[in-house]
């Protein structure tokens, strides 16, 4: 890969029992990559097993997976970037996989696909994962018309173009269903590789809250569809209000035909106020979706320069 730079990014929170073995692996597999294991207050001594292993270790005070991936795209330069979890749950041996997608440019982001194979399902026994997973995934298919398998999964890899022009909004696990939102809204190449998963060792505990965590990504994906398709998540609510305002409304207009006189006062009101909050519901959504029209267009005119900043690094 002559000069070029590969980054191998672990956020970490009180991994004592693997990170050790996640950094020999890949140091056995990409020797010529740069290890970085970013500490995320840890209480163990994950920080001091990591500075003994030879990575490169620094401290994010920010709680949350979403700020300290955030703080590493801003300090890590590379060509490209493998992210992958300090639990020792992704296999290193598939890296060379995911480099080979970004280095022959079929890919922007490389997504290491777990639920192909089915070895997530035979390994992760925790409840409501496989329900939570299938439901993230399935939504976001469908409103962006796509067949991503694996949507948060943790085991990715990035060109430059995509880390240096990624906006990271989320502060936690929500960073998995961000990547792959903004991957498919912003038109980035994906390839999913099919990964063998094993689940966390003994003694090691997942940081995932089913619950909360699952509820938080849902609220993301909420958001991203307002915030990237306006119109369509507009026009959902002016409709359901339309409907409502139709049921309360016929009757007083079928009453006005037939006799010309509006008894039901109050249903008229209701129907007039729920007819008048769809349209406004309605030209909400015209205005929004015109602005992130403009965004967008500002957003593929920086990536142009980014490009071209790529292409002179490249040939000094």
């Amino acid at each position: 890969m002559n000069n070029e730079k590969i980054a191998i990014l672990i956020p970490c929170y009180n991994e004592s029992l693997t990170i050790k073995k996640v950094i020999n692996d890949f140091q056995r597999e990409l020797p010529e990559a740069d290890i970085y294991v970013y500490d995320n207050n840890s209480t163990d001594n994950t920080y001091d097993i990591a500075l003994n292993e030879g990575a490169i270790v620094k401290k994010e005070p920010r709680q949350g997976k979403g700020n300290v991936i955030r703080q590493m795209f801003f300090d890590i330069e590379a060509d490209y970037y493998l992210m992958v979890d300090g639990d020792d749950t992704y296999p290193a041996e598939n890296s060379h996989e995911l480099i080979a997608a970004l280095w022959e440019g079929s890919a922007d982001m490389v997504i290491g696909d777990r639920l192909s194979n089915g070895t997530y399902f035979n390994e992760n026994k925790r409840a409501f994962h496989d329900f939570g997973n299938n439901l993230v995934k399935n939504s976001i298919n469908r409103l962006y018309q796509a067949d991503i398998k694996d949507v948060m999964t943790g085991y990715r890899g990035f060109n430059r173009m995509f880390v240096k022009s990624f906006p990271v909004m989320s502060s936690g696990f929500q960073i998995e269903t961000e990547f792959t939102i903004h991957a498919l809204d912003k038109r980035f190449k994906l390839v999913e590789i099919p990964i063998d998963y094993r689940d966390r060792p003994e003694g090691s505990e997942s940081k995932l809250d089913t619950y909360s965590d699952g509820l938080k990504v849902l609220l993301t994906i909420l958001k991203m569809f307002k915030d990237y398709k306006p119109l369509l998540f507009f026009s959902v609510f002016s409709l359901i209000f339309c409907v409502f305002g139709l049921v309360f409304g016929v009757p007083v207009i079928n009453e006005f035909i037939h006799t010309g006189f509006i008894t039901k006062v109050p249903s008229s009101i209701l129907a007039t106020g729920l007819m008048v909050f769809a349209l406004l519901l309605l030209i909400t959504g015209l205005i929004l979706d015109t602005v992130v029209t403009n965004a967008k267009k500002e957003y593929e005119l920086h990536l142009y320069r980014l490009y071209e900043e790529t292409i002179q690094k490249e040939k000094i």
